[in-house]
């Protein structure tokens, strides 16, 4: 278990690690600085850099935990990328459904790969979805998320690298939004997060501001028009 400093969730766990490019989004990926970073550090987990690994003996990490966390699940990688086999994945639902109390946020880029599997797994609802839409250009990735048969949905806008415009909050239950941060961070402008801030205001879909980003995310804070975004999914576990 990593505790985290997303401010989203409480912890991290990597069953997996390692992925590859696959939009706009990962340009400035984190997760790729810091595999660099844990390789020289020789971290047992990372000794193969940022190349997709599973890791079986992560697999029951959590079913040791008593107390109820908030887990991200594989920060460091992508769940469904086209390397990790359909039985991991499947090994990785098994946990999450033998640990009832935690309540676990899975995430991709690749809803595609999702859709494709969604018959095999076997959601309950301490497991949200989400996706990744850092632009409007990757928009119908919503239209996958809301088709599989997760009970919890939501959206990570983030890093939000260009204007997204209307979107269809149908189905959806929680919206995160955050700017890039780090070396080579790209600009997020106000008006794309108010435009996406005041959707959810009109179909009452929980609105949660990670960031602003930058350089030195500290500085520029997490206030939106004077004001701390931190509204979570209604009636779900936090």
């Amino acid at each position: 278990m990593s505790r985290s400093k997303i401010e989203w969730t409480e912890v991290t766990w990597n069953p997996v690690t390692g992925c590859s490019e696959i939009s706009e989004g990962c340009k400035n990926c984190y997760a790729k600085r810091m595999s660099a970073r844990l390789k020289a550090m020789h971290s047992s987990n990372y000794q193969n850099g940022f190349e997709v690994t599973c890791h079986s003996h992560a697999l029951s990490t959590p079913l040791s935990w008593k107390t109820p966390r908030m887990v991200f699940v594989n920060s460091m990688s992508d769940i469904f990328h086209e390397s990790v086999p359909d039985s991991f994945i499947k090994d990785i639902f098994n946990t999450m459904n033998m640990s009832t109390h935690h309540t676990y946020q899975l995430l991709t880029k690749r809803p595609e790969r999702l859709a494709a599997i969604d018959k095999i797994i076997k959601w309950q609802d301490h497991i949200w979805m989400g996706v990744t839409v850092e632009s409007g250009r990757y928009k119908d990735r919503v239209d996958y998320l809301r088709s599989c048969k997760a009970k919890n949905k939501f959206l990570s806008i983030e890093p939000l690298i260009d204007r997204v415009g209307e979107i269809d909050l149908d189905g959806i239950d929680w919206v995160i939004v955050g700017g890039e941060s780090g070396p080579g961070s790209r600009l997020m402008k106000e008006e794309w997060v108010v435009e996406i801030r005041d959707q959810c205001l009109d179909s009452s879909t929980p609105f949660f501001f990670k960031q602003w980003g930058g350089v030195n995310k500290k500085k520029a804070g997490r206030l939106l028009n004077g004001k701390l975004w931190d509204e979570y999914p209604k009636g779900m576990k936090v």
